[in-house]
């Protein structure tokens, strides 16, 4: 493991063109734009390359869940492709855990793939073959671990997906968000420092998606690992992530918290994706928290982690019972305003 305060992953200046000739292109383009990033990539176009990742600048930190979002053809897939070498960048840095994979050896870069890094992918890939546990143990088979380890590490994380009892089915015996669990399980296998995750709910139905999602935080409280994680869906994005970078033709917009895009989108492109997002939701009090030392006389109890919506449901409860009245005006009834709030409120799994 690296020192805490080095990033798990960090980009700089990071570039995919393609087209032939992009390496020389790139150059040509960013010394004639005197290193103008937007005008470089409109060069580019202009001479038909296709600029996929724009000068990305970020860092993913360790044990972060760092979520990638976009349309498509905005170039999300293409950069978890570029950060994990399966795709070389044009331009650019890459430092994983504080080294630069960028030309770096097939050697050295099959190694980090194998001992340091877990992927999952839209597509299970699974071996239609082996059973659940074969499956999920093949990368440690790649290794050269024995059959006894490797099958009793299968089993440590079989377990910790919830898939106890289908070890020896077939992936033609299980469902669609099973057969994601099994490939969620080979991923973590060999105890990824990394976890690149590519839209890997997305081809589920929403009830199973959400029951994965659901999973997928839980198993992320339990071995905290530095992700990368690639969606469309900005709920799914809201849900999960700690921070979220928001891309638009293969350029970063905005990176920041949760509360960062659904309260401070930084242009139109990311409002239109949070405008129809339930925002007391997804924001937190710290980010409406002011910094001051006024004091009411209540205290209902807030704490900084809180959303929006259990805040404002805790503040309710101070205030007494209300009348209601019916078309005539006459007093049928009453309502307590944290009953309001609550009917209002979605579970916060």
């Amino acid at each position: 493991m690296t020192d805490s305060k080095t990033p798990a992953i960090a980009c700089q200046n990071l570039w995919q063109v393609f087209g032939p000739g992009a390496d020389k292109a790139l150059t040509d383009a960013l010394s004639r734009s005197g290193n103008d990033a937007d005008k470089a990539a409109d060069d580019l176009r202009e001479k038909g390359f296709i600029p996929a990742v724009q000068d990305a600048n970020f860092e993913v930190k360790d044990g972060e869940l760092f979520v990638i979002m976009g349309l498509s053809g905005s170039g999300k897939s293409t950069l978890i492709r570029c950060i994990s070498q399966l795709l070389p960048g044009t331009g650019g840095e890459i430092r994983v855990d504080g080294e630069n994979v960028v030309g770096a050896s097939k050697k050295v870069m099959t190694d980090l793939r194998r001992k340091k890094l877990g992927m999952v992918f839209q597509h299970f890939g699974l071996f239609p073959h082996m059973t659940v546990s074969e499956n999920v143990a093949y990368p440690l088979r790649v290794q050269g671990v024995s059959r006894k380890e490797r099958l009793a590490r299968a089993q440590e994380v079989i377990s910790l997906v919830g898939l106890e009892g289908r070890e020896n089915s077939f992936p033609r015996q299980l469902s669609g968000g099973q057969r994601q669990r099994v490939g969620i399980a080979r991923s973590l296998a060999v105890n990824p420092d990394i976890w690149f995750l590519d839209e890997p709910f997305s081809a589920l139905d929403p009830l199973i998606r959400r029951q994965l999602q659901d999973e997928f935080l839980r198993i992320q409280a339990t071995l905290k690992k530095s992700i990368v994680f690639i969606t469309h869906d900005i709920q799914e994005a809201l849900k999960l992530a700690d921070r979220i970078a928001i891309m638009r033709d293969g350029k970063i917009v905005q990176i920041g918290t949760p509360s960062d895009i659904v309260l401070r989108p930084v242009d139109d492109y990311v409002r239109e994706f949070s405008k129809d997002v339930a925002k007391g939701q997804h924001a937190k009090v710290a980010s409406v928290m002011r910094d001051d030392s006024e004091r009411g006389p209540d205290d209902p109890g807030l704490t900084t982690a809180m959303t929006l919506d259990a805040a404002l449901a805790h503040c309710m409860e101070l205030y007494e019972p209300v009348p209601v009245r019916d078309a005539a005006g006459n007093i049928v009834g009453t309502v307590h305003p944290s009953d309001l709030a609550a009917a209002l409120q979605v579970d916060e799994a």
